[in-house]
């Protein structure tokens, strides 16, 4: 029994990593690497605070491999609403609530998408919490939203 664990292990690292590297060629030929690197810079906690045009594309330059998914769907990230939190530190970060655009509204794949834009986003030291706008809620049938809500990883809230 191992033995099969540790092949099934080996197998999803090297799924994992052929789906990174594919992830990552595809936002690369979509977006300049160098304005994605200069969007990773800025502050989201400044760009949310001015509301900054760059604030959703500093956002989508945090993404992995979710990103490019969203690009393909023609999707993006919303900002339903934030709050900013005072951590123990008395640093500044921020509670987001976010929803989705394009064709990621009502696709199949959309836990898994929620999952990692959650989760990618929380990577950044400015980001402490991000649930999603309860009204997505509505774009999928009764059984998308039972699995969604049991499955799913996310959180969601009233806006």
């Amino acid at each position: 029994m191992a033995d099969e664990d540790e092949l099934a292990e080996t197998y999803r690292l090297q799924v994992e990593s052929a789906i990174a590297q594919e992830a990552q060629r595809r936002v690369s030929e979509k977006h300049n690497p160098e304005e994605i690197e200069r969007l990773r810079n800025l502050s989201i906690l400044t760009l949310t605070r001015s509301n900054h045009p760059d604030l959703i594309p500093a956002l989508m330059s945090r993404l992995g491999p979710v990103r490019a998914a969203l690009d393909g769907h023609g999707g993006s990230v919303i900002i339903s609403s934030f709050t900013e939190e005072i951590l123990n530190s008395g640093s500044q970060a921020l509670s987001l609530v976010i929803s989705l655009d394009g064709a990621c509204i009502s696709c199949g794949a959309a836990p898994g998408t929620l999952k990692g834009i959650q989760d990618d986003l929380l990577m950044d030291e400015e980001v402490i919490s991000v649930q999603f706008d309860s009204s997505m809620l509505e774009w999928f049938d009764e059984i998308q939203r039972e699995f969604i809500l049991k499955y799913g990883e996310v959180s969601f809230v009233e806006v």
